[in-house]
């Protein structure tokens, strides 16, 4: 049986794939659950044609966030944090820091898609954090701590 799935299932697919399954895996669980469709000829013709639309939609965000990533590239921030005399931090520096940071310099980015390259920041120093802005757009930015 060909379905179309709604939404990703692991060790299945992604959304939007046309994948074969068991006719019972497909009509007692996929279906009912809303997790897939039949792929029956009208619904590959529809499904097609939202691809097509996509796409296009998908191009013109990919070209917003390579445009914004070119202007986050030479960026290096400044977050201050309350330190004790040997430079170590009370608490740590995370996410959010950073996402305040940023959106200061007037660039409104979710924590939720701002990564640091080490687990914990707890010292004193320059760092690095990756900021996905798409899928396939991802920019390192640097970022010093430094004591209040």
């Amino acid at each position: 049986m060909e379905i179309i799935l709604k939404e990703d299932i692991p060790s299945l697919g992604h959304k939007d794939d046309i994948v074969i399954v068991k006719d019972g895996y497909g009509r007692n669980y996929l279906i009912p659950k809303g997790f897939a469709i039949q792929a029956t000829g009208s619904a590959k013709k529809i499904h097609a044609e939202n691809q097509r639309q996509r796409a296009h939609k998908e191009e013109k965000i990919k070209n917003e966030a390579t445009e914004l990533a070119g202007k986050l590239e030479g960026l290096t921030l400044q977050i201050g944090a309350k330190t004790s005399s040997t430079g170590k931090i009370f608490g740590s520096v995370n996410n959010i820091q950073i996402a305040e940071a940023l959106q200061k310099e007037s660039f409104n980015i979710d924590r939720k898609h701002i990564s640091l390259q080490d687990d914990q920041i707890k010292n004193v120093g320059k760092y690095k954090a990756n900021v996905k802005l798409h899928r396939e757009v991802i920019v390192e930015i640097d970022f010093e701590v430094i004591s209040e």
